[in-house]
């Protein structure tokens, strides 16, 4: 078989191909920064409340770090464990730091008042340190059940577009001989 007929390729084969490829590329660009930060030490999490508005909207996602509870200072932001018995997690501002106590002081910024309960250190989970409003809702979808499923299907399409572009591609290259 000459050179010049290997490389010619079915145009829809070769459509099939960039499209799986495509698919598979977004696929890679949506996990990456949901799986390299969690590698990292840090957690991510979806704001459901606008106690923290305008700062930190409704649906932003959230990067929490650990870090030690000593080393937090008035203003900066917190996750924590709420107190109440569904075990929520909390996103609001140190407004006092009290390490001989053991506990922080912490207010939405959207509320009027400090928070009525102090934010025990054995609550505490670590320091805000990046916020993207409006992605928070996307990654939800993406982590949880349904989202796990559609991404997997999408992976599975683009392997099934690349199984077709090489069939086709091999009965071109079948029928040229």
């Amino acid at each position: 078989m000459s050179r010049e007929k290997h490389r010619r390729k079915n145009p829809i084969a070769m459509l099939l191909s960039v499209v799986g490829t495509i698919l598979l590329i977004v696929v890679v660009a949506a996990c990456v920064p949901l799986t390299v930060p969690k590698a990292m030490g840090y957690h991510l999490y979806t704001v459901i409340s606008g106690s923290m508005e305008p700062e930190i909207p409704i649906g932003s996602l959230v990067y929490i770090k650990y870090v030690e509870p000593k080393e937090i200072v008035e203003g900066d932001v917190i996750a924590f464990y709420g107190s109440d018995a569904d075990g929520s997690i909390i996103t609001h501002r140190v407004v006092s730091n009290s390490t001989a106590m053991g506990e922080f002081i912490t207010k939405g910024d959207a509320n009027e008042e400090n928070d009525m309960n102090p934010v025990m250190y054995n609550q505490y989970m670590g320091k805000m340190v990046r916020s993207i409003p409006k992605i928070g809702g996307i990654v939800q979808t993406i982590m949880g059940g349904s989202g796990k499923v559609a991404v997997g299907c999408v992976i599975g399409l683009a392997v099934v577009l690349e199984i077709i572009a090489t069939l086709l591609n091999r009965r071109l290259e079948d029928d040229e001989e």
